[in-house]
């Protein structure tokens, strides 16, 4: 990817990543997660998990995807977001510094996604590479 910024919306069965720039954002690209088509079954069990179980995988090829991008915003809902924050900085410590923050956002389009994340960089300060979204 050769873009400034990405953002990275994801849950526990996909992720939504946009690369973007300036003037010019990239497809969107989606990663599936190895268990996305399978039926979670919420058991009545109060030590039950509440979400599914993280796949170090699925995360190993969002960060594959990203890893040359300078500036990651991440978004999601839960705690999709939280497991790829820890997994990141227990195996990629040299990449934390790429993310820039972390955002509850439930699940909007891509077209919306792209909106937040251009609004996103350019509150935050981070214009070089953002222009504001119209």
């Amino acid at each position: 990817m050769q873009a400034d910024h990405v953002v990275v919306w994801l849950d526990h069965n996909a992720a939504h990543i946009i690369a973007f720039s300036r003037d010019t954002a990239e497809a969107p690209v989606i990663v599936h997660s190895p268990q996305h088509n399978v039926h979670q079954h919420q058991r009545s069990d109060r030590n039950a998990p509440t979400s599914a179980v993280a796949h170090p995988e699925y995360y190993e090829s969002i960060i594959a995807r990203i890893r040359k991008v300078p500036e990651w915003l991440i978004v999601g809902p839960a705690n999709a977001k939280l497991n790829f924050s820890k997994h990141l900085n227990k195996r990629h410590a040299d990449l934390v510094d790429h993310v820039i923050g972390m955002e509850t956002v439930d699940h909007p389009s891509d077209g919306q996604l792209l909106g937040y994340a251009r609004k996103y960089f350019a509150s935050s300060g981070r214009t070089a590479g953002v222009a504001a979204a119209s």
